[in-house]
């Protein structure tokens, strides 16, 4: 019988994960960004059961579900501090704490598995990082010797491995700063002095991603991209007639200002038409998951086949019931604490129904999202201005009214509160789905890694109250009581997502805005469903023009390059004379690509939390280490630009020269 759900896993996942966490919790407070954990801990997993003869690829994809698991908890990071910032905190409170992420990423799991039929199943969403985990995985097993298969062969493994390489050397090199970061430029475009701009990100990992993705969804972004940047930026920015700001100061105060809420409309009105959309495989897979679960009880459950046997649906119910006594217990607690007793029937019951109704809503969406860009990409700050502001609106109409004047900030800290449960839901079904598309290609047992994702949940739970009190304490947040902007961290997500529960309860937020997002967001839907009728292969995925407008383009331009390149490296792989295998060749590739980036970006951010240093690494720049010997190289930022640019451009077009060229002649 082979191996899968294992002690030895279980724990080296949850070894994994302490430091992946902790490492995601400080990069997301510092720069808003956290990463995907999957494939990173199935590279290490892969090192480490290497060792063990009777080690299998189920077992270390069950090492790498563990992981991902606790490693997207961090997500909370995107909510939980606006409780500080409110001035409601002073602290995280660790059963609380806890309680919030454990609950919500268990009831995130238990949502997951009825939407596996519906989106992974009977689904042919992409799922960039979830495809590329397992193909990483394949060639990572012992299968190579004994199959032809290109994946599992010589050439697939120097694809991924020249990929992995690669792109971790060149973001190694741009922490140097010898190459910047990105090709950015923003300018005034009109005599109003509106402005607008780009920003190239040059990561390999955004450009493996846009490969996975797709040109459908490439173009989707960039039509969002062009709504945000091309139209919603310089009309906003011209409407202030400021002539001394800096333009990349005005764009960005543009974009998060005005910008993100209309993309947050669209991504809303594309999030409601999905789960329309979802309806029908839902309730298929809702049905063939109730047809699993009656072939168990016949003593049938081994005529099933392994990639369908779910955690039975009886279980996930019951579960799911469960999670809801203890959270309403927590709602409960957290309203008498804040001085909210008074109103407690309505805050417990009105809360458990909105966490069940809207934790469903979001983890269909969210499910979805991943399929279609990735977990790394799906805008869950985005999900999370929805669900903050549906959350302060039920506050305002059931129990605002009823309480006395003083309660407004009570009333913001329960909004948030309540929005945190639902958001670890979001993120851990953003994450899950993921895994689980992993798991069907590798042929993995689901209800093991079912148990396995909850298993890494609870790991999580444990670990991220600490390590937030620790940079609480350590370095504070950004607009927090008694913080030190010198030292804050700047936690963006935090602080949009609490100043909109302000807004809401404070009734001075602009509506206006949420609704040209919705009515660009139909207008999108309609396209959309045109296309559908009128073309055979083109479409406009609503969901993606959304993430186009509410994303920076630092997340968006290169995904949108990467579509393109995967594009046409495709185009020349019908020219030769095996294209699948060509084809498959160039996706190991682009898995190589975030594979390399996503496994350094841990390294460096564990380097840059224990460095007292804002660049740690720097050779050049103000902070650069050969800067004090050779002051003309403090100013290295244009020569960066160029540099890293070309360098980027050229490393790209030999790597995927290289690897047409070794798949056409491997196949000849």
């Amino acid at each position: 019988m082979r191996k899968e759900l294992t002690v030895r896993g279980l724990i080296i996942g949850i070894i994994i994960t302490l430091v992946f966490t902790a490492a995601n919790v400080y990069a997301g407070l510092k720069a808003a960004l956290t990463f995907s954990t999957s494939i990173p801990a199935a590279v290490i997993s892969m090192a480490i059961l290497r060792g063990f003869k009777d080690a299998t690829i189920q077992e270390n994809n069950i090492v790498q579900t563990v992981a991902s698991a606790a490693g997207t908890l961090s997500s909370i990071i995107f909510v939980l501090p606006g409780l500080i910032m409110i001035g409601y905190w002073t602290d995280f409170p660790f059963w609380t704490s806890f309680w919030i992420c454990a609950l919500g990423g268990i009831l995130g799991v238990m949502y997951s598995i009825p939407l596996r039929r519906a989106l992974v199943t009977n689904s042919d969403l992409p799922y960039p990082e979830g495809v590329a985990c397992a193909e990483v995985l394949k060639v990572g097993s012992g299968d190579a010797q004994e199959t032809s298969d290109v994946e599992h062969g010589r050439a697939g493994l120097l694809a991924v491995l020249w990929g992995s390489i690669v792109s971790a050397a060149f973001a190694v090199v741009i922490e140097t700063q010898l190459f910047a970061s990105d090709v950015a430029q923003t300018f005034r475009i009109d005599k109003r002095g509106g402005v607008s701009g780009y920003d190239f990100s040059l990561s390999f990992l955004l450009l493996g991603i846009g490969h996975l993705v797709g040109l459908s969804v490439g173009i989707a972004m960039l039509i969002g991209a062009l709504i945000g940047w091309g139209w919603g930026v310089p009309h906003y920015s011209s409407l202030a007639h400021d002539f001394v700001t800096p333009a990349a100061a005005l764009a960005r105060s543009a974009w998060s200002n005005k910008v993100r809420y209309i993309g947050a409309g669209a991504i809303g009105i594309s999030a409601i038409w999905t789960l329309l959309k979802l309806a029908k495989p839902l309730i298929s897979g809702l049905a063939s998951a109730m047809a699993a679960s009656r072939a168990r009880k016949a003593g049938k459950a081994d005529m099933l086949p392994i990639t369908e046997r779910d955690m039975p649906i009886g279980i996930v119910g019951l579960i799911t019931l469960l999670c809801m006594l203890p959270i309403g217990w927590v709602l409960g607690h957290f309203a008498n604490a804040s001085g909210l007793g008074a109103h407690l029937p309505t805050l417990v019951i009105g809360g458990v129904c909105y966490v069940l109704l809207m934790s469903f809503f979001v983890s269909a969406v969210c499910g979805y999202m991943a399929g279609l860009i990735g977990s790394s990409n799906s805008p869950l700050s985005g999900i999370g201005i929805l669900v903050v502001i549906g959350a302060a609106l039920l506050l305002v109409i059931g129990v605002k009214p009823y309480a006395g004047p003083d309660a407004g900030k009570a009333l913001m800290a329960f909004a948030l509160f309540t929005t945190a449960v639902i958001f670890n839901v979001a993120a851990i079904a953003n994450n899950n789905l993921q895994d689980l598309k992993t798991g069907q290609l590798v042929d993995a047992t689901p209800w093991k890694q079912q148990v396995a994702l909850v298993i890494g949940v609870v790991a999580g739970a444990l670990v991220i109250p600490p390590v937030l009190d620790l940079m609480n304490h350590t370095y504070g947040f950004a607009g927090a009581p008694n913080a030190d902007p010198l030292r804050a961290l700047p936690a963006p997500q935090a602080g949009l997502i609490s100043s909109l529960a302000k807004g809401v309860i404070a009734a001075d937020i602009d509506w206006s805005l949420i609704g040209i997002g919705a009515l660009i967001g139909v207008g999108i839907v309609l396209l959309d469903e045109i296309l559908a009728r009128t073309t055979k292969h083109m479409r406009v995925p609503p969901l993606a023009v959304g993430l186009g407008i509410y994303l920076p383009t630092s997340s968006t331009l290169m995904i949108i390059v990467g579509a393109v390149v995967g594009w046409f490296y495709d185009r020349r792989a019908y020219g030769t004379p095996r294209p699948e295998a060509t084809k498959q060749l160039g996706i190991l590739l682009a898995s190589g690509l975030i594979v390399g980036e996503g496994i350094i970006q841990v390294v460096i951010s564990v380097i840059k939390a224990f460095s007292s240093k804002r660049a740690p690494l720097a050779l050049v720049g103000p902070d650069g280490f050969l800067a004090r010997w050779i002051p003309i190289l403090a100013n290295f930022e244009t020569a960066g630009i160029i540099i890293g640019g070309i360098a980027f451009a050229a490393i790209a077009f030999l790597l995927y020269r290289w690897i047409l060229r070794m798949g056409a002649a491997r196949t000849t």
